[in-house]
């Protein structure tokens, strides 16, 4: 497993809700991949999981490409995000994909996607970041 500056930065709640795990990343590119948990409790009346569950799972993947790239030094607060669902995610392993593709000096562009175990693509996602200095704001 690569080191990254997420092997010192404190996980939030929310995250270990999501079942969120690191799996790989190469911070020179901004990329990182995930895990997450498709928990049975997610889940909708027709047994897919909610969309905001997804949509929660996106943004967990995008900001910690940013804090990756960035050594730990940026922090990101979501400005928008647009979410396209193309298929039902069932219950089990999912899969997020993270790139940053505009690194600037206040603000981040970065792109997502979550695949279910056997490779069906769940929905993808870009999103406008803020950019803070993670110093000043984590606690």
């Amino acid at each position: 497993m690569v080191k990254t500056a997420l092997d010192n930065f404190p996980r939030p709640p929310c995250a270990e809700l999501l079942g969120w795990r690191l799996l790989d990343a190469r911070p020179e590119e901004g990329w990182i991949k995930l895990g997450f948990e498709g928990k049975p409790e997610f889940c909708n009346p027709a047994g897919f999981i909610q969309g905001g569950m997804l949509s929660a799972m996106l943004d967990d993947t995008m900001g910690p490409a940013v804090l990756v790239m960035s050594e730990g030094r940026l922090y990101t607060t979501t400005i928008s995000m647009t979410v396209n669902f193309l298929s039902p995610a069932k219950p089990g392993p999912i899969i997020g994909e993270a790139t940053v593709t505009q690194l600037g000096k206040t603000i981040a562009f970065v792109e997502a996607k979550l695949t279910a175990a056997d490779g069906t693509l769940l929905a993808t996602a870009s999103a406008t970041e803020r950019l803070l200095e993670a110093a000043r704001v984590v606690r």
